[in-house]
């Protein structure tokens, strides 16, 4: 019931971001629509966002957690006060030289990065100010991914999961009250980042100061904890956070196709990351601490009986979102974003990227829970292994997709990317299963045969259901009554899914830890 309780902690906590970013991204689409001030913007504040992924709570948390779990079980509180400030010191000092020169290289880093925006000075110099604006973020945001990996290996969970509904929160504000001052408007949002990096560690100091694990930084690279954390970092740095890596790579191709694909795949992007984050990314935050905690004290039985919880309720979750998304994208973006400047033209075109897209959600998801598998026995190794073989095939699919749509003439070159991420994603969590499985780590057993059989009958179901619903939704009615009518969609979509899995013979029971 612990990890329930914690999963619901964090899931909730998500949902409230998650909502909020829905709003966020309506009133930034209905105030700048989806031209190329928009892009502009995406691009800018997506390689802080990629580093903070990457480095802070991508390969950062998952070295950082398993050595602080171990630390804790294993020995003194003193001992653990002293790696903190040791990691504060190390992790302070990395990331403010990083910082320091990305900002100062900012030209070139974006002329490689959107060498698309290049060849309109105006855009990309607006481009250079806005990530010199934006890059900050990385240094605050690795500092609260390292409070949250904190506060999270002791239990706590409310306060780093309700963080991120602070930058939506000050991104909304900006939008509606500050964009009218500023010149170019669009540079309110980049004001906005600052100020929510600041904030969203802000507000994780007063628990760690209760905790008395508010230690002032030190540097000490000859640390035997901070030795471990960067020998397990630096392959991490590569294997944990692929999905953000061929991302990237989407937005560099992005930059050199029409004014908007950007903004598309962005919105698009935005839809995939609610049921990722409502599950994916809680359990995945959950599980972690919790597995270290059954390796350090060599319970593998139950190690294995956590990944397995997990892994079903991911795919109980995951299964339906793919679908529904997909058959919904439509109706989703009409009614969410068609409005002010978000045209039909850009409802069509994100609907499009979300249908390509919404196919790699469970596997974004399986990898949240398979990829801890690895790092709570920390081995950093296998992950990086089968990332590198998984951004290879990202690059190849993009271009064997780029090269189909040019020679049939397909003007949404950007479905091309969409359709890559998925299928890369999915490469990525066939892998990681396959080496779980190779190494008796994790296993699906006997009971799967039953379980997949419930949920495929239960998906086809729900799928009927919704074919039957869209013949009555309204795409050109009033505001208010699309939202009505997807509602409705969407809880006859659950309500139908539910009632089958009943049906077919599964409880709540069996998704006991």
């Amino acid at each position: 019931m612990a990890l329930w309780r914690s999963t619901l902690t964090v899931s909730a906590m998500t949902m409230l971001s998650r909502v909020l970013g829905l709003v966020r991204d309506m009133v930034l689409l209905n105030v700048f629509g989806a031209g190329k001030d928009f892009d502009t913007f995406v691009v800018a504040f997506r390689i802080p966002n990629f580093f903070r992924r990457l480095l802070a709570e991508g390969a950062f948390s998952q070295a950082f957690i398993p050595v602080l779990t171990e630390y804790k079980t294993t020995k003194t509180h003193q001992d653990v006060q002293i790696l903190i400030s040791r990691v504060f010191g190390g992790l302070l000092l990395i990331t403010s030289i990083l910082t320091f020169v990305a900002m100062v290289a900012a030209p070139a880093i974006l002329y490689v990065y959107a060498g698309g925006f290049s060849e309109d000075p105006a855009k990309f110099a607006q481009l250079v100010d806005l990530f010199r604006l934006t890059f900050p973020y990385l240094l605050f945001m690795s500092l609260t991914a390292f409070a949250s990996s904190i506060l999270n290996s002791y239990g706590s969970f409310t306060t780093p999961a309700f963080a991120p509904v602070l930058l939506n929160l000050t991104m909304i504000l900006a939008a509606l009250f500050l964009a009218p001052y500023t010149s170019p408007a669009i540079m309110s949002l980049g004001w906005a980042v600052l100020i929510a990096g600041i904030l969203q560690l802000a507000i994780q100091l007063p628990e760690l100061w209760r905790k008395k694990l508010l230690i002032p930084p030190k540097l000490d690279f000859q640390h035997e904890g901070v030795r471990r954390i960067l020998k397990l970092m630096l392959p991490a740095l590569f294997g944990v956070s692929v999905t953000q890596i061929n991302l990237l790579l989407n937005t560099f191709w992005a930059s050199h196709m029409q004014d908007g694909s950007v903004s598309w795949l962005y919105t698009a992007e935005r839809m995939t990351e609610l049921p990722l984050g409502l599950i994916g990314v809680a359990i995945g935050t959950v599980i972690l601490p919790s597995l270290s905690m059954k390796k350090a004290d060599q319970d593998m039985q139950k190690f294995k009986a956590m990944m397995d919880w997990a892994t079903k309720v991911i795919i109980l979750v995951g299964m339906p979102a793919s679908i529904a998304l997909c058959m919904l994208s439509t109706p989703i973006i009409q009614t969410l974003f068609q409005h002010g400047e978000f045209t039909l033209r850009d409802t069509q075109m994100t609907a499009l990227a979300l249908q390509c897209m919404s196919a790699g959600v469970i596997s974004y998801m399986l990898i949240k829970v398979f990829a801890p598998g690895f790092y709570a026995q920390q081995d950093t190794k296998t992950p990086v292994r089968i990332g590198m073989i998984t951004v290879f095939a990202n690059m190849i699919i993009t271009l064997i997709l780029l090269g189909v749509f040019h020679l049939i003439g397909w003007q949404a070159q950007h479905m091309a990317l969409a359709l890559a991420s998925s299928g890369s994603a999915l490469i990525n969590a066939i892998l990681l299963y396959t080496a779980l499985h190779r190494r008796n780590i994790y296993r699906f057993q006997g009971h799967w045969k039953t379980t997949i059989i419930q949920f495929v009958i239960a998906n086809l179901v729900m799928i009927l259901v919704l074919w039957l619903g869209l013949k009555w939704f309204d795409g050109t009615a009033s505001a208010m009554t699309r939202v009505i009518e997807l509602l409705l969609l969407c809880v006859a979509g659950a309500v139908a899914y539910g009632v089958a899995l009943l049906v077919t013979g599964f409880r709540p029971r069996h998704l006991r830890p």
